[in-house]
């Protein structure tokens, strides 16, 4: 079946994305992921544990809300100290890597997965999101796929990063935009 745009729809419903370990890994997580999200807020060490057992690499000190939603964990680095907020997704397609100390506040959304809409058929694409050392990730933001966030960088609320951000910027609007540089 061909769209109006040469877009071959079917041919993207047909191919196969995942292995058949990916597969069943999903499976696992989804019938485990409960156990996650009904857990107490403060039993940060759970989620952690968590996380780990289902291949993520987690450091010492990480706190990830019992309300955020992970779609593939194994696809995850939450690097010692940061943090990830109530509501966040994150959209682990591809690989992402929160670095140290790194806070993703409520509702925000990282997106590692995405389509060539080049490709008739549409395949599915992972770019891995890197976010830096002390970036503070405000309510509400979209990180787009393949998007690197430099150290100590801050995405103004309801920002929609679909570009790298250097070094100590601060970013805000839709599309995001360079609204200043932090001082030391």
């Amino acid at each position: 079946m061909t769209g109006s745009a040469g877009i071959d729809v079917a041919a993207n419903r047909a191919a196969t994305k995942w292995t058949r370990r990916e597969q069943a890994g999903r499976v696992l997580w989804a019938l485990a992921t409960p156990f996650f999200r009904l857990s107490p807020r403060p039993l940060w060490g759970w989620r952690r544990a968590m996380l780990r057992a289902f291949g993520a690499t987690v450091g010492r000190g990480v706190h990830v809300y019992p309300t955020v939603r992970i779609s593939i964990p194994w696809n995850l680095t939450l690097c010692e100290g940061c943090a990830v907020g109530d509501h966040a997704i994150l959209y682990a397609l591809g690989p992402i890597t929160l670095g140290l100390r790194a806070t993703v506040s409520q509702y925000a959304h990282l997106c590692a997965g995405s389509h060539d809409w080049h490709a008739p058929a549409m395949p599915l694409t992972k770019p891995p999101i890197a976010i830096g050392a002390d970036v503070w990730i405000c309510a509400d933001v979209f990180v787009g796929p393949g998007v690197t966030v430099g150290d100590g960088a801050i995405l103004g609320a309801r920002a929609v990063v679909m570009r790298d951000v250097d070094p100590q910027c601060i970013v805000a609007g839709n599309p995001a935009k360079h609204i200043r540089s932090r001082t030391k």
